[in-house]
């Protein structure tokens, strides 16, 4: 298993399972979200019965961290190895396939989704699951109005949708990217899994910009 590690292929392979996982996350991570619209109660069920300081939702999040330290961590390797590997001409393509900007961005735009999560694990996971995890004092069980309370101010929200936009761009490139990385590079399959990239990325970034707005604007909890 060494060749995961040590080849440029293996460690393109980890890099792309691991951008997938995350994929799947955000998915589970958004469609929880839209609950948020319909019902508080309901969200706060998922949030906090569901999702709070138990043994299966703590073994989930370290899984979650785990996937993204790999993730991170890969891609700081193959974007140094790339670098070195190119020299003077890094910025030139190695094909005559036109490279899009998100491919060309794809590390920095890494560094400001990661600097966007470290704002938004503070904002949210902090004040919830870790405090109760380690007894902290003023841990909240009330996710919804948690969710309200920092969407209530226009910058976060703002802050919330340029970090969308920029996971969009990532997760245009990206998801195909992994795709054809395990396997999925023929002729046939590369076309449709590109427009697949751009399906998922929309949906994903979309509903997450939804629920931001829709609470800000006082929409949510349509349903009580």
């Amino acid at each position: 298993m060494s060749w995961l590690i040590d080849s440029s292929i293996g460690r393109k392979f980890v890099q792309s399972i691991s951008g997938l996982f995350m994929v799947l996350f955000l998915l589970f991570h958004m469609s929880m979200n839209l609950v948020l619209i319909f019902s508080y109660d309901a969200y706060n069920f998922l949030a906090n019965e569901v999702l709070g300081a138990n043994w299966w939702a703590i073994i989930g999040t370290g899984v979650i961290a785990l996937g993204f330290v790999i993730h991170i961590i890969y891609a700081i390797i193959l974007t140094l190895q790339n670098r070195k590997a190119r020299g003077k001409d890094r910025y030139a393509s190695p094909s005559k396939t036109a490279t899009t900007w998100s491919s060309q961005n794809m590390f920095v735009l890494g560094v400001f989704i990661l600097l966007f999560l470290i704002l938004h694990l503070y904002q949210m996971w902090y004040n919830m699951q870790f405090k109760e995890l380690f007894m902290i004092e003023g841990a909240r069980h009330d996710g919804a109005q948690l969710v309200e309370e920092v969407f209530s101010h226009l910058w976060v929200v703002i802050v919330y949708v340029i970090a969308f936009i920029a996971l969009w761009f990532h997760l245009t490139h990206g998801f195909w990217s992994a795709l054809h990385t395990i396997g999925w590079n023929n002729t046939i399959w590369i076309k449709r899994i590109k427009v697949l990239s751009n399906i998922v990325a929309t949906v994903i970034c979309l509903g997450f910009m939804v629920v931001a707005i829709a609470v800000h604007l006082g929409y949510s909890n349509l349903l009580g």
